[in-house]
């Protein structure tokens, strides 16, 4: 369970904003500059809020009255960007046990092997990212953020970097983690019909402040971006 309930001023913005959510993808919706990106940032540990209490599994990751604020590395929360920030030196494979090794963890062939299938990573598993196509490498940063076996896994907009043909490529991994990785996930987007096919639940981000929050009925009707699986 994750329990949301903050304030943070960022220049002339005031996030506010509180949720909870019990598993599957908890989308934020919103138009750019709606606070989506600095709301996960703060359940990442990354920006401290200014008021209130993020909450994960029962332990308090900020408690602003309480002084209470968990550093980003010890919150086991994964994180993917809108740009996989894939090290440029390392192959594939170096890359998905880098979250691993510096979270201490010790080496688990069998969970590697069922990310790798899940996310179809096998023949990449050599090459280094300045080989890979964009969809290739964002599947490549989801492996690496799951095998670093976090509680909860945050996404910020990390299709909205490629093309149709490219989102139409990630997308249906989207959907297996969903289905099967069985890790809650937080899903920022600003595409309506993206976010139809992925939440079950979806909080509507508007100049910081909570909108809407409900199931995808809360969603605009209409959307620039169609995309069928």
């Amino acid at each position: 369970m994750l329990r949301v309930d903050v304030t943070k001023i960022l220049g002339a913005t005031t996030i506010e904003a509180a949720f909870e959510s019990d598993g599957g993808v908890t989308a934020l919706f919103g138009r750019s500059g709606s606070g989506k990106t600095s709301l996960i940032n703060m359940i990442a540990g990354l920006i401290t809020p200014d008021r209130g209490r993020i909450e994960l599994d029962g332990e308090v990751l900020d408690d602003r009255d309480r002084r209470i604020h968990v550093p980003a590395h010890r919150r086991r929360i994964g994180y993917v960007f809108q740009d996989a920030r894939l090290f440029p030196h390392l192959s594939v494979a170096q890359n998905l046990d880098y979250g691993r090794r510096m979270n201490g963890l010790k080496p688990d062939g069998a969970a590697r092997d069922r990310i790798v299938q899940l996310l179809h990573l096998e023949a990449l598993l050599d090459r280094r990212p300045g080989k890979l196509s964009g969809g290739e490498k964002q599947r490549v940063a989801l492996g690496r953020a799951l095998l670093a076996r976090p509680r909860l896994l945050l996404l910020d907009e990390p299709i909205a970097s490629l093309d149709k043909e490219r989102k139409a490529e990630i997308l249906p991994y989207l959907i297996r983690l969903r289905d099967q990785a069985g890790i809650p996930m937080v899903y920022v987007s600003h595409e309506a019909d993206e976010v139809r096919l992925l939440a079950n639940q979806v909080i509507r981000l508007q100049a910081g402040k909570v909108a809407a929050r409900g199931g995808i009925d809360v969603l605009p009707q209409q959307d620039g971006f169609a995309l069928t699986t």
